[in-house]
């Protein structure tokens, strides 16, 4: 019986061949029974192998064991862990995939990536502040509720939903470049938070630099991890909607968080919505769709208006961000007159400033 490490050896080995993915990788060690078994064939036994042709053939019998020892032994003691489908800590969602990489180099936690309720929440790395801001409410939200959330540590609505989700408990990273690729300072800092709260993950080799084409097959593990997808932010071009299609693929739940129709920020989500994905316009009706149990209550905060001019200016927020303008004209009240009150209110976390002096409701309302 072949030990353990010597497994991981043969997947490393596998994994550094030319021409092998995870599709045809997985079916040669399938048809062998075992990783074992696929390096001990003879020529004549490859060759009987579908899909081993002539110049896999070549490849196979290039690959060097020396080289797949060293590599390895050099990411472990640079502190990676390798992942391979042999392994019991192998993510249970990913390892029944057809297209599941042969190996995930991870940091952080392990046991995160088999959480009883893992969400994905993706976007837009262009996202508005209102669109950054809302992920991240939303993201602390479900982690309240005993969700993992997934994401790509992408500018934007990734490193919102992160941000959110290590506030109340934990969040799975998903890169497209190598652990120990050169990165930048906020991106190295980034790793290190969520592994200290969670697990960062990648299926390209720890020193492969970001590329285009890493980027959806990131987003194929992104949509395999989860048990859903929500997409907070996307317009028509964003890899979001990669995720979401490969969710839909899987057989995970698609939602879609809608947004105004005179900007093209959403035109993405209401894509996603007119092909079937679930209409998300709060974080309860995601949970509730997705068949998840209130671990706790989350009650937001109330506040009672102090006059009928901050009444006035309160209800009008309670239908969603406004201008200034339009609060003014709404409410009857000068533009000095609303600027004095909005700015007592935002001083006490009532309200808050968005670009293009937009206020948007952060409390419930008290009944008077």
């Amino acid at each position: 019986m072949a030990h353990a490490n010597d497994k991981l050896l043969g997947w490393v080995r596998l994994l550094l061949t030319p021409g092998v993915g995870p599709v045809i990788g997985r079916k040669l060690v399938h048809a062998v029974g075992g990783i074992e078994n696929l390096w001990h064939l003879s020529d004549e036994g490859l060759r009987s192998l579908t899909g081993v042709g002539p110049v896999l053939l070549a490849a196979m019998r290039r690959s060097s064991l020396d080289e797949a020892r060293r590599r390895l032994a050099s990411w472990e003691r640079s502190g990676l862990t390798m992942l391979s489908p042999d392994d019991e800590r192998y993510p249970a969602r990913l390892a029944a995939l057809d297209d599941a990489p042969l190996i995930l180099f991870a940091l952080g936690t392990l046991s995160v990536l088999d959480s009883s309720r893992m969400l994905a929440m993706v976007g837009s790395r262009k996202a508005s502040r209102e669109g950054r801001l809302l992920t991240f409410r939303w993201a602390r939200y479900f982690s309240r509720q005993g969700v993992t959330i997934v994401s790509g540590m992408a500018a934007g609505i990734d490193w919102a939903a992160h941000s959110g989700a290590m506030e109340e408990g934990e969040t799975v990273a998903v890169l497209g470049f190598g652990l120990l690729a050169e990165a930048s300072g906020d991106q190295r800092r980034m790793i290190g938070r969520i592994s200290e709260h969670g697990c960062v993950l990648s299926e390209c080799l720890p020193e492969q630099s970001a590329r285009p084409e890493h980027f959806p097959r990131r987003n194929r593990i992104i949509a395999g991890l989860s048990d859903g997808v929500l997409v907070m932010e996307a317009d028509r071009r964003s890899g979001a909607l990669i995720t979401a299609q490969q969710a839909a693929d899987y057989g995970r739940e698609v939602m879609a968080v809608p947004g105004s129709v005179l900007t093209r920020t959403h035109e993405g989500c209401h894509h996603l919505i007119r092909e079937g994905a679930m209409l998300a316009e709060n974080p309860g009706q995601c949970l509730q769709h997705m068949g998840w149990q209130l671990v706790r209550q989350t009650a937001r905060r109330s506040y009672a208006p102090a006059n009928e001019q901050e009444e006035q200016v309160l209800l009008a927020l309670s239908q969603g961000p406004l201008a200034m303008d339009a609060l003014s004209e709404t409410c009857g009240l000068t533009i000095p007159e609303l600027s004095s009150i909005l700015l007592a209110l935002e001083l006490q976390g009532v309200v808050e400033r968005l670009p293009g002096s937009r206020y948007l409701l952060n409390v419930e309302l008290k009944e008077s």
